[in-house]
């Protein structure tokens, strides 16, 4: 099931996936809220760039499964709208905004309609690449909104002063937070180095709980964050 909202920002009519668990309909219980970008490649191998995530198929079998939101990325927009800092190859960052509309309409919005649990600690958000870079900001920028954040083979790349920006944030502001990240050793010398990078200042400064997942043989594809999202959705249900 989906619906769709309209972001002004971006001039352009924005698909929202809906996973609902399989008890939904017969019980009145509230459920957890997973938001995951790049809505196109989770559900439906027809609307994928390069494969399916089958995140319907895996929860379809998970006796707990909570629901899932997919924000459909903007096209031509993604690196800028996945981006909350400006850029001299891709322009203006429209992340800031991006994540804005998630948590003041999208959010607003599935918590009016379905029986979820809003608080931030049964609300996560996940993504991949730049999907995972602007999830790993939405839960700097909103931790009061997310409380688990998935950072799949995130493009920390874009970002050359970020352990500074992460320098500059209230100590232990964040230790309610849970981070997961992911990377696999086929991405290129720096995603792992980097990630344990970002987790030793996450860690020490902010006093956010990192995960850090690496396969050696994990490379950058739908495939890898397919094969992964078990292990991200197991570790994302010990805290709900």
């Amino acid at each position: 099931m989906y619906t769709s909202l309209y972001i002004t920002e971006l001039q352009s009519e924005r698909r929202i996936w809906v996973y609902l668990p399989n008890d939904y309909a017969i019980s009145d219980k509230r459920y957890p809220v997973l938001y995951m970008q790049d809505g196109q490649n989770l559900f439906d191998q027809r609307t994928s760039f390069s494969g399916e995530w089958e995140i319907d198929e895996f929860l379809d079998t998970q006796p707990d499964a909570g629901i899932v939101i997919g924000i459909d990325n903007g096209g031509d927009a993604r690196i800028r709208e996945y981006n909350p800092n400006d850029s001299e190859e891709f322009g203006p960052g429209l992340g800031r905004e991006y994540l804005h509309r998630v948590v003041t309409i999208l959010k607003p919005y599935v918590d009016e309609r379905f029986r979820t649990r809003p608080d931030a600690a049964h609300t996560a958000i996940a993504g991949s690449s730049m999907g995972g870079l602007i999830s790993f900001y939405a839960g700097l920028f909103h931790p009061d909104v997310f409380g688990s954040v998935g950072v799949f083979s995130p493009s920390f790349w874009m970002v050359d002063s970020l352990e500074r920006q992460l320098q500059s944030l209230p100590a232990n502001g964040y230790a309610h937070q849970r981070y997961y990240f992911y990377g696999g050793g086929k991405e290129g010398e720096d995603m792992v180095e980097r990630l344990r990078s970002v987790q030793a200042v996450m860690d020490t400064k902010l006093g956010a709980s990192v995960t850090l997942r690496v396969r050696e043989k994990g490379i950058h594809a739908e495939s890898a964050w397919r094969r992964m999202f078990p292990d991200f959705y197991a570790w994302l249900r010990q805290s709900s």
